[in-house]
């Protein structure tokens, strides 16, 4: 069964970076759309930043100028490299692939919209 494992996660403190990794386990996402979202603690589902297959990329406000989202050249790892960090981007962070009617980060998905989740990787920054 194809997964998605993220890594990279980590204590910074405020002003630092990070660099997250999704990595798929036997398939290639080509034609997926790739996203990150993330639960801070006691909130809900949010999303971070997409990319779509034809390379569209599309981020959330909060963190536009400070995520890039990108994906390596044979299509098996997804990215968020994550600079600038404060504390309010704690969360637990989840790469997704699917295959939705948009690949916008900033509509309002349903979990089934993505057919593939990761298991998460904790982000906490301090201040």
């Amino acid at each position: 069964q194809d997964q998605l494992m993220e890594s990279g996660g980590g204590s910074v403190q405020s002003g630092g970076s990070l660099r997250l990794s999704c990595a798929a386990s036997r398939h290639t996402w080509g034609s997926y759309c790739l996203a990150w979202f993330r639960r801070a603690p006691g909130g809900e589902r949010e999303g971070v930043a997409a990319l779509d297959n034809d390379g569209t990329v599309s981020y959330t406000d909060s963190v536009k100028g400070r995520f890039t989202i990108s994906q390596d050249s044979a299509k098996n790892t997804l990215f968020l490299q994550m600079n600038n960090l404060n504390p309010e981007d704690t969360a637990t962070y989840y790469c997704a692939a699917g295959i939705p009617l948009t690949c916008d980060i900033n509509y309002n998905f349903e979990n089934d919209d993505f057919g593939y989740w990761g298991q998460g990787t904790q982000v906490t920054v301090s201040s």
